[in-house]
């Protein structure tokens, strides 16, 4: 990380208490799992990789500092390159209006960073994420903090030994992940349902 955007230095965080979602717990409020089947948003995925880092790298009134200079433009933009990095985007009349970036690493997927033009955008990315690591056979899903807009979907604090341990279980699997759901063209019963089918043993909540 960096301290601000204008920082040209980098450094490492191994914080004692982790913040991780565990795939097979992830909840899908009930709200959002309508809004997820209504597919309001166009979902591609490793479309725009540098735009959602860079809408990730935006202020606003809640986030005034990024954490997001120069340099990890850089670098996760190489990480992508070599296919260890991956987006899902929100697409709303043409225009990225949502999305997430991070990092996949054996069968853990590190989610870096998430932002939203438009109401909910990144929630639904979120479930399109978790949709596709299910699918893919990943067994870590890394936020590295938690907070309460994660704690919904089923977001916990672990401690720094117990990430550890499961994040050395992850690294000896091979995750793959789809660009694309299995039946996920839009329209009724299309991408929406397609991200919520792996999500299925999952709670839903209201």
């Amino acid at each position: 990380m960096a301290e601000t955007a204008d920082d040209t230095e980098l450094f490492w965080v191994d914080p004692t208490r982790r913040g991780i979602l565990p795939l097979d717990a992830f909840h899908v409020p009930r709200r959002l799992a309508r809004l997820v089947r209504q597919d309001r948003f166009k979902v591609r995925c490793d479309a725009a990789f540098q735009a959602v880092m860079r809408g990730c790298a935006e202020s606003n009134e809640k986030r005034p500092n990024t954490w997001i200079n120069d340099e990890i433009l850089r670098l996760y933009g190489a990480l992508f390159a070599g296919g260890a990095a991956h987006s899902v985007e929100c697409w709303r009349d043409g225009e990225l209006v949502g999305g997430l970036y991070g990092v996949s690493l054996g069968a853990a997927f590190f989610g870096e960073s998430m932002f939203s033009r438009v109401t909910d955008a990144s929630k639904v990315a979120l479930v399109h994420l978790a949709a596709r690591l299910r699918l893919g056979g990943y067994r870590l899903l890394d936020t590295q903090f938690l907070t309460p807009h994660l704690a919904q979907f089923g977001g916990v604090e672990i401690s720094r030994a117990r990430y550890h341990r499961l994040l050395a279980d992850a690294l000896r699997y091979r995750g793959v992940f789809p660009r694309d759901l299995p039946g996920g063209e839009a329209g009724e019963g299309g991408a929406g349902a397609a991200a919520l089918a792996p999500l299925h043993s999952s709670r839903l909540t209201s």
